[in-house]
């Protein structure tokens, strides 16, 4: 029985996609599905996929579509899910050799209680240590966001209950290929919480050309995602440093985008008042 949706979004990564496969084959539990989407590859990313899907070893569906970006192919992705869970596995990381049967283990405990959004565990730098030597905080089960708020500063392996990533999809926004992943994690995180869970189930090689290095590029090429990222930091933070810091960027970023989004994502007036000195330092370094 296939319960869980291992996804990966795929774009000139032949190379890495062998180590993921590789990853998969070693699963203690089978009872997942790969599902890669290729946003466009131009390199031998189908004919890589085609030699997997040969071995006859993993349950696999790919799905081609035209180059659209990473958020695109996450929303091709969550629309073509059939199972419970939803797991996003880059092309540049892989899964810890019990990963499937941990998560399935752990979702048995949770699964008819519908405060939970899903699964928060541990990404990698090595199957053994946590990506950048950092642990989580105490407390409990919790949202998202408020993993961060305790201190947390690393990054984190997440599995979703597929049907609130189904009524949440990435906006698609004409021009641009980037949308923080933050816009939908902040709003599947009202009203929900995560089994925090402090095993590592992915690991990761960060790329020099990966997504984790490219931020302020994305930013630059991407300044909708971005507002609307800042918009809803700002509205739904509680007063303090933070939202002042993200009301100065939604100030910043308001300038670059379209009346429609400027009408659609409209803080309240307090609220933009109070990012106006942060706004007024970003210009003094040059950021807006």
């Amino acid at each position: 029985m296939v319960d869980i949706t291992i996804f990966t979004p795929a774009y000139n990564r032949a190379e890495e996609l062998k180590r993921a496969y590789e990853s998969l084959k070693r699963q203690t539990n089978d009872g997942f599905l790969w599902l890669i989407v290729d946003d466009g590859s131009t390199d031998d990313t189908p004919a890589v996929v085609e030699s997997f899907q040969k071995d006859n070893l993993v349950d696999i569906n790919y799905i081609r579509r035209e180059n659209g970006g990473k958020m695109r192919a996450h929303n091709t992705g969550v629309n073509a899910c059939e199972t419970e869970l939803f797991m996003c596995l880059d092309s540049d990381d892989h899964l810890s050799d019990t990963a499937v049967d941990v998560i399935l283990d752990t979702w048995q405990g949770i699964r008819d209680d519908n405060r939970y959004a899903g699964i928060i565990a541990y990404k990698g730098e090595s199957a053994e240590k946590p990506l950048y030597g950092t642990y989580f905080p105490e407390g409990g089960d919790c949202s998202f966001r408020e993993l961060y708020r305790r201190g947390f500063k690393g990054e984190t392996s997440l599995v979703f209950r597929t049907e609130l990533l189904k009524a949440d999809l990435f906006p698609e926004i004409e021009g641009e290929k980037y949308v923080p992943e933050d816009v939908v994690y902040d709003r599947i995180d009202e009203g929900h919480v995560f089994r925090v869970l402090p095993e590592i189930l992915t690991i990761c090689e960060l790329l020099e050309d990966g997504y984790t290095d490219r931020v302020e590029e994305l930013r630059l090429s991407a300044p909708t995602g971005w507002f609307i990222y800042y918009y809803q930091r700002a509205l739904s933070w509680p007063w303090s440093v933070m939202k002042f810091k993200y009301a100065a960027h939604y100030l910043r970023f308001r300038k670059l985008v379209d009346i429609k989004y400027k009408s659609e994502y409209r803080l309240p007036l307090g609220i933009r008042l109070s990012g106006i000195p942060g706004y007024i330092a970003l210009s003094v370094k040059g950021k807006s």
